[in-house]
């Protein structure tokens, strides 16, 4: 495909992402940004001067992506502030909301595979747009030529002042003295995305031994996806278990999500990190508020939520859904199980960068390994383990195989009772002990992500393998 405009501009589960010099060529972003403008202009109104921030994450060409919306945005009147060198996407978040800015855009395709970019458009109040907003800017596309001029100034004197206010707000919000003087070491993996040195950075000058694999820019990220979950994190598994670590925390390609690998090794779906940090917020810290799960989420969340007198909300997946309720409800945690977690007194916003802070301040505080703390976990809240499959398929035979799973359900599956179908994004079969099975087609790539979370392991790949035979 080339440049021609027919390509249709169409917003996935969190911004727009397509395939670098197939769908997101130079002339596409033109269009996406100058749809963007024609919709903040409307909103702003007469006689008002826009100002949005542009980041970009390092991935292939994002500088040089990032750079034509500058461009467009110029074009249009507006005032910008662009960020000079690739950043985590929270920090753009909070950079928009920080200066006041009337948008953002971070050019990014997060935990996509290399040859994807994306546009991620960011609101005034430092989080993703939400279903509106996108759909609006999607009807925009092709209302107005895009307009090109100059950056004679890209603003970017602004964003030192946010920068330093980012690190003392994270600086802020977690015991850095407890960590820094914790013994031991801790591996951190930036997966070769924007978080570079960032999280390293927060915890160097003490007893704690830090260090950071992978933190260089490549655009291919090693061979892998940049998405902190098992099959990709080889490298952190090696290296805690060669330097004996107390654990390994990783950032996806954007910074936004966050993964984590024990002290033997093993990596921590986020079924287990989420209810830990949770019990570490409500319990360690005293922290209130209410809990926000999407449909991915483990039963455990849930059950702390409920022993800790905590209300529970269930969204469908999508960090924008959260980000939704952080914005009217008092939410002390907000997470899906792809990495993506907000908690309260910060950005409603994902931040792999406090994330990993604060997963390290739960075990600091905890003074036991990770496996201990789940092991404990599971001891007082039930035993529950996760595991997902990404099945390469077309998009329509996806979304069809969800329907027929939701209009005609099946009574038992892979020999377990079905209790009950929720189809709030997917189709996600209920069994009589809690475990659960979720067909989902993915919001922004050609795959059926299969999910299960069940009472043992043989149990959860036995769902699996079960629906993989039914995909076949």
């Amino acid at each position: 495909m080339n440049d021609s405009p027919v390509v249709q501009i169409k917003f996935g589960t969190d911004g727009l992402r397509a395939i670098i010099a197939r769908e997101f060529t130079f002339a596409n972003v033109e269009r996406v940004a100058q749809a963007y403008a024609d919709y903040l202009i409307q909103q702003a109104g007469p006689g008002t001067q826009p100002f949005v921030v542009i980041g970009f994450d390092r991935r292939f060409l994002s500088e040089r992506f990032a750079a034509r919306t500058a461009e467009v945005m110029i074009a249009n009147g507006f005032k910008i502030a662009l960020f000079t060198d690739a950043q985590p996407t929270p920090l753009i978040s909070w950079a928009v909301k920080d200066l006041g800015a009337t948008g953002g855009v971070m050019i990014t395709a997060s935990h996509n595979p290399p040859n994807f970019n994306g546009f991620k458009i960011k609101e005034p109040w430092g989080g993703s747009a939400p279903p509106e907003t996108t759909r609006e800017v999607e009807k925009l596309v092709d209302a107005t030529p895009p307009k090109r001029a100059d950056v004679d100034d890209d603003g970017h004197q602004q964003l030192e002042p946010a920068i330093d206010r980012y690190r003392r707000q994270i600086a802020s919000y977690v015991d850095l003295d407890k960590l820094k003087n914790a013994n031991g070491k801790v591996i951190i993996d930036p997966m070769h995305g924007s978080a570079g040195r960032w999280v390293e950075s927060f915890l160097s000058g003490g007893t704690l031994a830090v260090e950071t694999i992978r933190d260089f820019r490549d655009p291919l990220f090693g061979g892998v996806n940049p998405e902190p979950i098992d099959q990709n994190l080889g490298p952190l598994k090696k290296r805690v278990v060669e330097t004996s670590a107390l654990a390994g925390l990783a950032t996806d390609g954007d910074a936004d999500r966050v993964g984590a690998v024990d002290e033997r090794g093993q990596t921590m779906t986020m079924h287990d990190v989420v209810p830990l940090l949770l019990l570490h917020l409500a319990r360690a810290r005293k922290m209130t508020g209410s809990v926000v799960v999407t449909v991915s989420q483990s039963v455990l969340t849930k059950r702390i939520a409920a022993a800790m007198g905590l209300k529970v909300y269930e969204t469908p997946i999508g960090f924008k859904y959260i980000a939704e309720l952080m914005l009217k409800e008092d939410i002390l945690l907000g997470a899906e199980e792809s990495g993506g977690i907000g908690v309260k007194g910060h950005i409603p916003e994902r931040d792999g960068v406090l994330n990993s802070l604060l997963f390290l301040e739960a075990i600091v505080t905890a003074g036991k390994p990770p496996s201990e703390m789940l092991a404990d976990l599971h001891r007082e809240f039930g035993e529950f383990h996760f595991g997902r499959r990404d099945l390469h398929m077309a998009v329509s035979r996806g979304q069809a195989l969800v329907a027929q799973l939701s209009q005609n359900p099946p009574v038992s599956f892979a020999g377990f009772n079905v209790t009950k179908v929720e189809t709030t994004d997917g189709a996600k079969l209920i069994f009589d002990d809690e475990s659960w099975l979720l067909f989902r087609q993915s919001g922004t790539e050609p795959a059926l992500r299969i999910y299960s979370e069940a009472t043992s392991v043989e149990k959860m790949n036995k769902l699996l393998d079960a629906a993989e035979e039914l995909v076949k």
